[in-house]
């Protein structure tokens, strides 16, 4: 999810790789997994390249949460009863809070 979006928003500003991981100082190759999925991203790299492409920070936030959390629960028996749990436990958090 994360990385489809990152990419459009890339092609969709014609920029190159080479110019976006200049722009985060990492190497290319290096943000070339990212773009592809075989790598995630930190937190304050996402917080850059959302600036880099001038799109929703919040939105892009959230699709790099969601590909942490699948790569953690995706391929697990019952993950749909877990993340409901999660789910229940957040919302249940946040009226206590």
């Amino acid at each position: 999810m994360f990385a489809e979006k990152l990419r459009q928003l890339r092609e969709d500003k014609q920029l190159l790789q080479r110019q976006i991981s200049a722009a985060l100082e990492m190497d290319n190759a290096l943000y070339c997994k990212i773009e592809r999925g075989d790598r995630i991203a930190r937190r304050e790299q996402v917080i850059k390249l959302a600036e880099l492409l001038d799109t929703d920070q919040e939105e892009l936030l959230k699709l790099w949460l969601a590909d942490k959390v699948y790569e953690i629960v995706g391929e697990e028996n019952g993950a749909n009863e877990v993340l409901n749990i999660v789910a229940e436990s957040i919302v249940e958090y946040q009226r206590t809070k």
